[in-house]
């Protein structure tokens, strides 16, 4: 059991850095709203804005965080630009924290 607890600090202490930038990218109320609405699908800016209801100098300023922390990825089609959870742990922390508040 000590073994376990050793190896699992060793990963915390080597990964900290990371750890603390997704925790960042979740510790916002808005950000959390848009990501859980991108765990389900992807969406442009505008379905992101009616489905949250966050406006849109919010909406941007969240989106670039996301994108500036790797969280999102963007994809592009016409005028329109998709937004998708790009690093696939969000959707093991998301999923889990529904699973808290259920």
């Amino acid at each position: 059991m000590e073994a376990a607890l050793d190896m699992s600090m060793n990963v915390i202490r080597d990964q900290s850095d990371d750890i603390v930038v997704m925790l960042k990218s979740l510790a916002n109320k808005d950000r959390l709203v848009i990501l859980s609405h991108l765990l389900v699908e992807e969406l442009n800016v505008s379905e992101i804005e009616e489905k949250t209801k966050i406006l849109q100098p919010t909406l941007s300023q969240q989106l670039m965080i996301l994108r500036k922390n790797g969280v999102v990825s963007t994809r592009r089609a016409g005028k329109q630009i998709y937004y998708s959870i790009k690093d696939q742990r969000f959707n093991t922390i998301l999923n889990r924290f529904s699973q808290f508040y259920q």
